[in-house]
């Protein structure tokens, strides 16, 4: 596909969002829903090539990609309060990134909805293939979350930090 067509592709599938950044390119089909604010920032790439990338924004809530970032194929975005995705930030294939549990694990309480923690990915943030960011999560500017990692708490700027439960291996 080429940079043109990439464009109206953007045009096209980003048709519902709020406000959109000039020169935004997205490549393939994504699955998008916007009953809150969707914001894309300019010369933001989107790909939906090999797995559809999925974003989602619920009722009252946000979801802000900032300038020149890149979300590669097979990631979803839930925004029920607020996702914050920084200028320049990298995320990788199939991650999943989510403001919300969408149910309590007691029991007897599976079918309430917790409340929502905004995700908070700051400036130049890259996160590795198949990361999970949970809600309630800042991952400070300049870091680097490894592949695989399910990311439970803050991650001060500009560290490594990967695992289950991801940690910080160093800083940068």
């Amino acid at each position: 596909m080429s940079d043109g067509a990439a464009v109206l592709g953007a045009h096209f599938y980003l048709r519902h969002a709020t406000t959109v950044g000039k020169r935004v390119r997205l490549w393939g089909r994504p699955s998008v829903t916007n009953a809150g604010k969707l914001v894309v920032g300019e010369r933001v790439r989107l790909v939906s090539t090999v797995a559809t990338l999925e974003l989602a924004v619920g009722h009252g809530g946000a979801l802000e990609i900032g300038e020149r970032s890149f979300i590669n194929y097979g990631t979803s975005i839930g925004a029920t309060q607020l996702v914050r995705i920084g200028a320049r930030a990298s995320i990788g294939t199939y991650c999943i990134l989510m403001d919300n549990d969408f149910h309590r694990i007691e029991p007897e309480l599976r079918d309430e909805r917790p409340p929502s923690a905004p995700i908070v990915l700051e400036e130049n943030v890259w996160l590795g293939a198949r990361v999970i960011v949970l809600r309630g999560v800042t991952i400070g500017a300049g870091s680097v979350i490894g592949a695989g990692s399910v990311v439970s708490r803050d991650v001060p700027p500009r560290s490594l930090a990967a695992g289950v439960p991801a940690r910080v291996i160093r800083a940068l």
